[in-house]
């Protein structure tokens, strides 16, 4: 096996442990198995109507068949490879190697109705969007859930922390810091289940999407009621109908645009980590013999998130390219989506990378109420607003012109300021009490 330290991608170099998981679904081993599965399970699909030339085939072969796939090997695909050198045709490849098991299991007879009819884009269309959802639901998902309930958990836990807000980088009025946390588990929430809804497309009709072959073989069969039983209920994917030589992958541009928006989620949740560590709202847990700069022996430096953010910016711009370049192509099928569709595991892996970053840097996160209290006492300005609000409702003459003209001076606003232009109002001593009631630490909302 070739040595980690000579991969060309990070993905299968630096961050391989990281990515692992993802092989099973996007290496071209996963495709081939994929595109065997789909062989395989055409075929049986074929005897179950049944063609009168399988009529006779044994059914209880069909656990025996299934093995082919489930039971798939590293030297199976290399067998394929192999055949492929000689074929140059990867699909092709994967037909001859069905056909060399047929053999092996004494029913020869039976394989000139492995493939039959089809073209190479009715495997790689149902076995790419196959090999996507199972990687989509099997792994990402379940990494974004758990980042989900870990932002939920730290925003119940942080739900009472009263905090400066922060609008157009200025002090702003309070808000609370677990209430924060949680519009980034709400935003996450609503695109996972957006996702989980999503279809997963798939062509499946023959050379020009017509079933020509089929058709003029057993004109008397409905092919595409038997196109929808197999795509749908055999392989759980959505049936594209009517399509070209290839799928349209409209459906599938749509996925690529739903993880697009769930990283772009992950960057600014990453930004604003970032910056509230910049700003000592959270310190970070250290790790015996780390090193934060190779000058600085300070600096504990929130590399966690950065990561994030650049491996969520690659995954974009590539699923930015998945969705504007797939649903184009030339009349009934050009060869430009073969090479594109092969990267589609490249910006589910960036993704992977950040998620495990992002649970890393969470994980590290102390919170320096200290520092987060000392912002809000520093700027009993923000209290303004709520307090020439009451005024309005009271009726006085111009609030807002009162305390813009109290809060845009030089001079530092505190809590005796605010208590002493209180005492100058023309109200009540009711409204007076519960104006000097409103402080930073407690204008923050429901």
């Amino acid at each position: 096996m070739q040595n980690s330290l000579m991969s060309i991608s990070p993905i299968d170099g630096r961050y391989a442990n990281k990515t692992d998981l993802l092989q099973n679904y996007f290496s071209e081993y996963a495709l081939i198995k994929y595109r065997v599965k789909v062989e395989i399970e055409y075929f049986i699909s074929l005897c179950e109507i049944p063609l009168p030339q399988l009529a006779d085939f044994d059914s209880s072969l069909f656990p025996s068949l299934r093995v082919i796939y489930t039971h798939f090997s590293l030297e199976d695909a290399s067998r394929i490879k192999d055949i492929e050198n000689t074929t140059n045709h990867d699909v092709k490849a994967v037909e001859y190697f069905i056909k060399e098991k047929f053999d092996a299991l004494g029913i020869a007879k039976y394989k000139e109705f492995i493939h039959f009819g089809l073209t190479s884009q009715d495997i790689n269309n149902t076995s790419i969007p196959l090999s996507l959802m199972d990687g989509v639901r099997e792994v990402l998902t379940k990494y974004f859930d758990e980042l989900y309930l870990s932002l939920y958990a730290m925003a119940d836990r942080w739900a009472a922390v009263p905090m400066l807000a922060h609008t157009h980088g200025q002090p702003a009025s309070p808000t609370r810091l677990g209430k924060e946390i949680k519009v980034f588990a709400a935003r996450i929430r609503e695109q996972l289940d957006q996702l989980d809804r999503a279809p997963y497309p798939a062509k499946f009709g023959g050379a020009t999407g017509n079933f020509n072959a089929h058709f003029v073989a057993y004109p008397e069969i409905d092919w595409n009621d038997f196109a929808k039983s197999f795509v749908e209920g055999k392989l759980g994917l959505k049936r594209s109908y009517p399509t070209t030589q290839i799928e349209h992958y409209d459906n599938l541009a749509a996925i690529f645009d739903n993880l697009k928006r769930l990283n772009t989620i992950l960057i600014d949740l990453s930004r604003d980590i970032w910056t509230y560590i910049s700003m000592d709202y959270f310190k970070q847990k250290i790790k015996e013999g780390e090193v934060g700069s190779s000058a600085m022996p300070h600096k504990v430096n929130p590399i966690d998130f950065e990561n994030a953010e650049g491996n969520l910016g690659i995954a974009n711009a590539i699923l930015d390219h998945l969705s504007a370049k797939l649903p184009i192509s030339r009349m009934q099928r050009d060869l430009t989506d073969s090479t594109v569709l092969r990267n589609i595991g490249v910006p589910v892996a960036h993704t992977l990378i950040a998620l495990k970053s992002l649970q890393k840097g969470l994980s590290k996160l102390i919170l320096n109420e200290e520092k987060i209290n000392r912002d809000l006492e520093d700027n009993w300005a923000v209290v303004a607003e709520g307090i020439q609000t009451i005024l309005r409702r009271e009726g006085y003459p111009n609030p807002y012109e009162t305390l813009k003209q109290l809060t845009r001076t030089n001079e530092k606003i505190n809590a005796q300021s605010i208590s002493t232009f209180i005492d100058t109002l023309n109200v009540s001593d009711s409204v007076k009490e519960e104006l000097r009631a409103i402080t930073p630490h407690t204008y923050v909302g429901v």
